[in-house]
């Protein structure tokens, strides 16, 4: 007991020296930083072959459904996804469980001098040292070659071209739905912020995409051309053909790239969710077969059946109903709204709703409006938007009956939780942030009422 506290304080003593570095919402348009970390470290991005996903939407779940098939079939898995929702260990996941804290203080004491080279080096070229994503995406790789993995899925952290996961060169390419988010540094429109995802297709690469707008299909297809690649696209080359609500999820069927597979159990809610399954099934048979071998129904139906989506349309707790789901960006929103309306019998929901800076608060609210209520809160973030301004953007929407301030997430959600709670058929709905989120399932897991 006392070795496992030791090294729960050395990872979280890495998670600190991390934050000392410039954050996630300031990632530097650069490769060559990370590349040369890398490179001083031995390459360990090369020590697994790559599946590498971007997109706006979906990007975490069709990882995970990725990492699960294959770890079904055999492979020994690393898996890294952002942003986290409890502990940063989460972003780094061998055989789809978190790294233990000891691995993550091993090697982190290992790279650690080679990471103060580059910033040095940095520093004395008048550039900014080595962020947090760059230095994380770093130590995923010495813990994937430490391991050691037989396979890599890499989730980028934002964009694609520049982000430090594409030192990476991914033998499969998958596009999540990519819609409008980042924009201050993404790009305005959707086929900019395609232009700068398709950055992560590679010579020779099997791209997989998920339903595209046309300006944003046309980018990806004209891109894979260019690399000598081949192309995948939901719709044509493999289709979601069935999807049917079940107990604890969705019964789907999949025509896949070399079969289909009919009734494949799916413990997530959502449509979205079975179009990222679709996703998922189509990038494992590019990097097993090249997209002509056929995968084991057995491989599927485990893959899938045990693959987990934290914090997307997760039931948190019962009596009355707490489900919480990461959407911070209207297309995520409508797909919360459409999932809650096929797959639960509520007749009135609140949405405790907390939002970043920077995020399109009118299209979230809008794509949900049709809940009976909002809570506004603010995440402990120093990107949280204001409750009270949050509360104002909201009320513009649907007016401000229908809107109130409750500053704190506990008593927000305990406030939401009375209400839904006087009336059967109510529920409560956390959403508009992942931090938010992962504060909530924080919460839910010390008291009584998210186990009830």
């Amino acid at each position: 007991m006392t070795d496992d506290l030791e090294f729960a304080d050395a990872a979280d003593a890495v998670y600190r020296s991390l934050l000392e570095r410039v954050g996630e919402a300031a990632p530097e348009p650069r490769l060559d930083a990370t590349r040369r970390a890398v490179e001083l470290l031995g390459d360990p991005h090369r020590a697994a072959p790559v599946i590498h996903i971007t997109g706006t939407n979906g990007k975490t779940s069709t990882s995970r459904m990725i990492e699960s098939i294959l770890r079904a079939g055999g492979l020994r898995t690393g898996l890294m996804t952002s942003p986290h929702l409890e502990r940063f260990t989460e972003r780094i996941l061998i055989d789809g469980a978190p790294v233990s804290d000891e691995a993550v203080a091993r090697n982190w004491d290992e790279i650690a001098p080679f990471i103060d080279i580059v910033d040095a080096e940095l520093e004395a070229a008048g550039k900014p040292r080595l962020t947090f994503f760059e230095a994380l995406t770093a130590l995923a790789f010495a813990c994937f070659a430490d391991a050691p993995v037989d396979v890599m899925v890499l989730e980028v952290g934002m964009g694609g071209e520049w982000d430090s996961t594409n030192v990476a060169d991914g033998q499969v390419a998958v596009f999540t739905p990519i819609a409008l988010d980042h924009e201050t540094a993404l790009g305005a429109t959707v086929e900019r912020i395609a232009r700068t995802k398709a950055g992560i297709i590679k010579p020779d690469a099997a791209v997989v995409t998920a339903f595209q707008s046309p300006e944003a299909l046309t980018v990806l297809r004209d891109v894979t051309t260019e690399n000598g690649g081949t192309f995948a696209v939901e719709g044509g080359a493999f289709a979601v053909l069935d999807s049917r609500v079940a107990v604890g999820g969705q019964l789907i069927s999949v025509r896949g790239l070399a079969g289909e597979y009919r009734d494949l159990a799916l413990p997530l809610f959502g449509r979205h969710q079975a179009e990222n399954a679709a996703v998922a099934i189509a990038a494992v048979e590019s990097f097993l077969g090249a997209g002509s071998m056929r995968l084991a129904d057995e491989v599927l139906q485990q893959g899938l059946g045990l693959a987990t989506s934290p914090g997307r349309l997760q039931i948190i707790g019962t009596e009355p109903p707490v489900i919480v789901d990461a959407a911070h960006n209207p297309h995520s929103a409508a797909s919360l709204a459409a999932a809650l309306e096929e797959y639960f019998d509520f007749d009135e929901v609140v949405v405790v709703l907390g939002v970043l800076a920077g995020k399109d608060v009118a299209g979230i609210v809008g794509a949900i409006a049709g809940s009976s209520r909002f809570i506004v809160t603010a995440p402990a973030s120093d990107r949280a938007i204001g409750a009270a301004e949050l509360a104002a953007s909201v009320a513009g929407v649907v007016g401000a009956d229908r809107v109130e301030i409750v500053e704190r997430l506990d008593d927000a959600l305990d406030r939401a939780r009375t209400w839904a709670s006087a009336e059967p058929k109510r529920a409560v709905v956390v959403a508009g942030s992942i931090v938010l989120v992962g504060e909530a399932i924080g919460i839910a897991a010390d008291r009584e009422w998210a186990r009830a």
